[in-house]
């Protein structure tokens, strides 16, 4: 590790605060093409190992986009992740300057493994994929509308929205599929994942958008990015409870549906899921298993571009 260097970015709407380690430089840049131009020659000069910055609700992706393109490598990490490690720094204040290089100092301590990055294609589907979720949402609440609403004229006026709405869902819907459809290996792909039972196309597409690193790390490392490894809480002779955190909740979300799809469905994860209760686990706990289960699947498909097969329990 001697001699690397690491680089830590704070991302806000309009800067980016720089800490670079170990020469304790910290420098800000304009959240802008310019100011991401000016970032580069920086960091050309720097060399960086590795490169971390915080997930913000996708004001670091243009950031993202452009390390990656200039090669450097760089991950996105989950804010509670970054506060935990502050906490046992001892660091309190908070301040852009400060944050920049707490996550400079979590790089070079922990040097968690750079993303693999993203195509254009898969950031296409991500952005498609993020409006679906968004008109799922309007629906959702414009349908919880109507149940309550005890006035002829505003039920018709909702019925109308909701008819829009889903208009526009199934036209994103097509939007996805034809864009799977022009790339070969995608399609491939996206055929492997859906001839599992309980994985349809939703998930489908946010496996090939959200995680491209499926296929190419090892069961415990994608179970960890995703967030679905059990954590210990264990200290002296206590065992604590095991939980799961972090990671990438869109997926998760999405893993935990099929999840419970495919206890009903998929003759493997329903007899993990009964033997787990059969135990005494409770539902939750039994239910994370099967996800956990099911993405160690999915992985190795992908890696192997092979369809389902039923899976031994054992």
């Amino acid at each position: 590790m001697s001699g690397e260097t690491f680089v830590g970015i704070d991302v806000s709407k309009a800067r980016l605060d720089v800490a670079i380690l170990p020469s304790g430089e910290i420098f800000a840049v304009d959240n802008t093409a310019s100011g991401l131009t000016e970032l580069l020659i920086r960091l050309s000069e720097a060399q960086p190992h590795l490169v971390v910055l915080e997930s913000t609700g996708g004001l670091e992706r243009a950031a993202v986009l452009a390390l990656y393109e200039a090669g450097w490598p760089a991950t996105v990490l989950n804010p509670r992740r970054v506060r935990h490690f502050s906490r046992a720094l001892g660091q309190r204040a908070k301040t852009d300057r400060i944050d920049a290089m707490v996550l400079a100092r979590f790089a070079q301590t922990m040097q968690p493994e750079a993303q693999v990055h993203s195509n254009a294609l898969q950031r296409s589907l991500e952005a498609i994929l993020t409006r679906r979720r968004q008109v799922v949402e309007l629906l959702n609440m414009e349908r919880n509308r109507l149940n309550s609403s005890q006035d002829a004229y505003v039920q018709q006026d909702l019925r109308e929205v909701i008819h829009y709405l889903e208009e526009r869902r199934e036209q994103l819907d097509q939007a996805l599929r034809d864009a799977i459809q022009q790339n070969p290996k995608f399609q491939a792909t996206y055929d492997v994942l859906t001839s599992t039972p309980g994985v349809g196309p939703v998930m489908a597409w946010t496996l090939l958008a959200q995680l491209p690193e499926l296929g190419q790390l090892s069961r415990q490392k994608i179970a960890n990015l995703v967030g679905v490894a059990p954590l210990n809480r264990d200290s002296g002779t206590v065992r604590g409870h095991r939980s799961i955190w972090g990671g990438r909740a869109s997926v998760r979300q999405v893993l935990y549906m099929s999840a419970v799809s495919g206890v009903r469905w998929n003759p493997t994860l329903k007899a993990v899921y009964q033997h787990l209760i059969g135990n005494g686990k409770p539902t939750k706990v039994a239910l994370v298993a099967c996800m956990r289960k099911l993405l160690v699947y999915l992985n190795a498909m992908v890696r192997d571009q092979a369809p389902w097969q039923v899976q031994s329990v054992a």
